[in-house]
């Protein structure tokens, strides 16, 4: 009894573990670590290891993990916001993903802020995880370089840096608003807006390239007038009365595409505060897919983004950095193709 509560009274070591098993120390070690077949030790006596962890409730110290394998078996996920449904989504896969490798995930958002990213970046650091999953703000250069230049594991998700030798796997911007472009002309549209977010980000420029060139491609002139950029960290009520404006500012707009869901979503909220019925009066293609879009009347037509094949591209690239073993990827630089998804809205 005394020495139960002994133990309550301090942390559970690895030798006390060993000294109630009644087997060494390594024992335990090369047990819990997945090693008890590989250095023969008996399934009985692995069971038996294991019933004396599992009655304690011992967990190794992480620092000495650490120092013993030298891996944390964490990865940091740094993303622009951890609430946006993309990220969201993106994040579930990749936690999947970092469990059937046997990482766990420590989570934080830039909110598109690159000193916030830098900081977190250097917190992520001194906890010591093993690699490194970010979706990069703008001016994060320099921070993605030195981790290159300290030869960390990262791979870069959703954008990228061209100057920056970076692994990174995201959509293909440019051919998925193509795409929703086309579509619009081919259904008779020939004044068609484009609402985006003001970011020197390598996927909004690609977004906005799609959108001129497949214009000038099918001979129709891009207008300035036509095209409505929004500050990131705008005020929603605010960027909701700058799109009401835009679409009273051009009535002869007989489309609109939405380079963001965020700012689909205001679009449709603005259309309802203008009594304005899609596809009647104006259709509406969005990038980026969202539950609102399938649900509201008539449904939206998006590019959606592949989550699931990003993510799990994303770990892939990651754990061959981590693991020399596995096999390589022929790629290090990806673009996946979106899914196009016509619904009433066009």
């Amino acid at each position: 009894m005394k020495e139960q509560k002994g133990q309550e009274m301090k942390r559970l070591s690895l030798k006390d573990v060993a000294r109630m098993a009644g087997v060494a120390p390594s024992t335990v070690s090369f047990v819990l670590n997945g090693k008890a077949r590989q250095m023969r030790i008996s399934e009985e006596l692995a069971e038996k290891v294991m019933a004396v962890v599992k009655k304690t409730g011992y967990q190794p110290h992480s620092v000495a993990v650490n120092l013993r394998t030298g891996q944390s078996k964490t990865l940091g996920l740094m993303v622009e916001s951890i609430s946006g449904s993309f990220f969201a989504a993106l994040a579930r896969v990749i936690e999947s993903e970092a469990d059937r490798h046997g990482y766990h995930i420590v989570y934080c958002s830039t909110e598109n802020n690159a000193q916030k990213g830098g900081e977190l970046i250097r917190m992520l650091s001194r906890q010591q995880v093993d690699g490194y999953l970010i979706t990069p703000a703008a001016g994060m250069e320099k921070d993605i370089q030195q981790l290159i230049a300290h030869k960390r594991p990262l791979v870069l998700m959703d954008s990228y840096f061209p100057e920056v030798q970076a692994p990174h796997v995201l959509i293909d911007n440019f051919g998925g608003v193509k795409q929703g472009i086309e579509h619009l002309i081919d259904r008779g549209a020939k004044q068609i807006g484009f609402v985006t977010v003001d970011m020197d980000l390598v996927q909004m420029k690609e977004r906005m390239k799609g959108y001129k060139e497949t214009l000038r491609s099918h001979n129709i002139a891009v207008k300035n007038k036509l095209v409505l950029e929004l500050p990131y960290s705008g005020d929603k009520e605010e960027s909701l009365r700058k799109i009401k404006q835009f679409i009273q500012s051009n009535k002869s707009m007989d489309a609109i595409f939405f380079a963001t869901n965020y700012l689909g979503i205001l679009g449709l909220e603005a259309f309802a505060g203008l009594q304005m019925k899609i596809p009647d009066d104006i259709a509406v293609v969005c990038f980026d897919d969202h539950d609102i879009f399938r649900l509201y009347p008539p449904g939206i037509t998006v590019v959606q983004q592949p989550i699931d094949e990003i993510a799990k591209t994303a770990m892939q690239l990651l754990m061959n950095q981590l693991d020399k073993s596995q096999r390589a990827l022929r790629k290090t630089r990806l673009e996946l193709p979106g899914k196009f998804i016509k619904r009433g809205s066009s």
